[in-house]
């Protein structure tokens, strides 16, 4: 799960809901104050709101009190093992706030807001594995506060240089997208069904520009249109709305190719959580004509002679606190290689990596784009191999 796109506004223009929100997220749409010593009454059930700084200056935590039993919606705050980063509000949103300012937040939220709560209050936040707004999230879809109080290691005895040392050390990358969802929530996103009526869509075509290919890697490495990325999509597992947004930026105008209509709405609708399309072009299914190969890599090769090879690590910095599958690789990030492939030398076959394959079908594809007359080769699922 990460930062999507809220339908709040189109909620209230289609049902006429009150929105109840942070008044220091200063949004633009109507809606209604809910910060700390508000309360809303919804019959038995009382919603109460505490304002919790530190993942963004408007963070809030929703109290649910039903007779005896209490629960905490903590958002991307208080998260299962771990607590919400500091360093996504520095270029985005209303109010903007440095890391390392967020970060003392933060640390008066995790040592002050909740010491009134009893051990058994139930906790819900908005995040779980996968998320790139925490470092170390559980799997685990729930906690109790006594648990959390145990086990986190933000609500652990400790000076706030050493919080503020931990919680601004290794953070994942930030996804382009990230800001500028924070700025459609703000105002307040368009009705979804006409911007995504506005996308048009055509049968057998050709295209220019950017490209991505949301096809299966096998599909698109035999045969795709010269200059595409391959950003997988078809799978509920691919992580295609982060990468999306990571490699194509907000209002970058892009083709997007689907593999035969039936998944045209299926893929629209993905791209459509992180506010992405007003800026496609068009849907497209591609004609067998003009459509290039990827190379296969020659295994034996590469595993006995891997200094004949330029070796393109792709994963992200804090993944290589495990260590290097291969000591000659060079890292490029995958976030930032459309800007970073003119610094790798192309004296040798490129093979790129990343830990399980689904990201280096688009970092291969992107050096294939990017270095012209370069054989690039994707290693793929073919790293587990080498672990």
């Amino acid at each position: 799960m990460q930062i999507f796109v809220s339908s709040h506004l189109q909620i209230h223009k289609e049902t006429g809901a009150t929105i109840f929100n942070s008044e220091k997220l200063g949004a633009d749409y109507p809606h209604k104050a809910f910060d700390e010593g508000v309360s809303i009454s919804l019959g038995e059930l009382t919603l109460t709101a505490i304002n919790i700084p530190g993942h963004s200056p408007d963070s809030i935590t929703v109290i649910a009190t039903d007779g005896n039993k209490t629960t905490l919606f903590t958002g991307d705050t208080l998260f299962i093992d771990d607590i919400g980063r500091p360093d996504l509000r520095e270029k985005a949103g209303n109010t903007k706030a440095k890391r390392e300012e967020l970060a003392e937040m933060m640390y008066a939220t995790m040592q002050h807001k909740f010491n009134d709560l009893p051990n058994d209050v139930l906790i819900y936040p908005a995040q779980g594995p996968g998320s790139l707004c925490g470092k170390n999230l559980s799997d685990a879809a729930s906690s109790i506060l006594g648990n959390e109080r145990e086990s986190n290691w933000a609500f652990k005895k400790q000076s706030k240089q050493e919080f503020m040392n931990i919680i601004l050390d290794g953070q994942p990358f930030i996804p382009s997208y990230f800001g500028f969802n924070v700025d459609i929530n703000k105002k307040g996103a368009e009705s979804l069904t006409p911007a995504l009526n506005r996308v048009p869509f055509e049968e057998n075509a050709a295209a220019t520009g950017l490209i991505v290919d949301i096809r299966d890697e096998v599909s698109f490495k035999n045969g795709h249109l010269v200059g595409s990325i391959n950003i997988q999509g078809l799978s509920e597992n691919d992580k295609f709305e982060t990468w999306l947004g990571s490699i194509v930026m907000p209002n970058e105008a892009f083709t997007l190719v689907v593999d035969k209509e039936e998944n045209k709405d299926y893929i629209l609708n993905r791209v459509s959580k992180i506010g992405y399309e007003n800026q496609l072009k068009v849907i497209i299914t591609l004609k067998n004509e003009n459509l290039i190969r990827s190379k296969a890599l020659d295994m034996i090769d590469f595993k006995h002679n891997p200094e004949n090879y330029t070796i393109v690590d792709i994963r992200n910095a804090s993944e290589l606190e495990d260590g290097k599958f291969f000591e000659n690789a060079i890292l490029h990030r995958l976030n930032d290689l459309r800007n970073t492939a003119k610094n790798i030398l192309t004296n040798k076959p490129i093979v790129v990596h990343c830990a399980g394959g689904y990201r280096s079908a688009a970092g291969s594809s992107i050096l294939e784009q990017q270095l012209k007359n370069t054989t690039v080769f994707d290693l793929s699922e073919a790293i587990n191999n080498f672990k």
